[in-house]
């Protein structure tokens, strides 16, 4: 497990997060996450620190709602989700839009949320 930081492209939103990536991120083929291309990772609320643009987000949910899809107001970048995970609140981190990951060094599995 690291401490990743990351954010949107105009910087505005900045977070930490702690994950492993050397466990694989989910491709999900959603309507969603395909337009976006999205890569996740999924982490406990608590491994998750939000340092700055709380009030440049904003919320986007769609299908069953279970996900709050936050994206920058200014710049439209979805950095990170929100939802209740099995074991509690979880975050969905967009790997693409960690500092310094190679996303080629990264293992992908591959989710059918098209047939949800």
């Amino acid at each position: 497990m690291e401490k990743h930081t990351g954010g949107c492209h105009c910087t505005k939103v900045r977070y930490e997060v702690e994950l492993d990536l050397t466990r694989p991120v989910l491709d999900c083929n959603c309507s969603h996450c395909a337009i976006k291309g999205l890569l996740l990772a999924f982490v406990p609320e608590s491994q998750f620190t939000l340092l700055s643009g709380a009030d440049d987000l904003e919320t986007y949910k769609f299908s069953k709602g279970h996900i709050s899809h936050m994206a920058c107001k200014s710049c439209g970048v979805q950095p990170f989700g929100k939802g209740m995970g099995k074991d509690g609140p979880m975050v969905a981190i967009n790997v693409r839009t960690l500092d310094d990951v190679d996303l080629k060094s990264l293992t992908y599995n591959e989710f059918n949320g098209k047939d949800l």
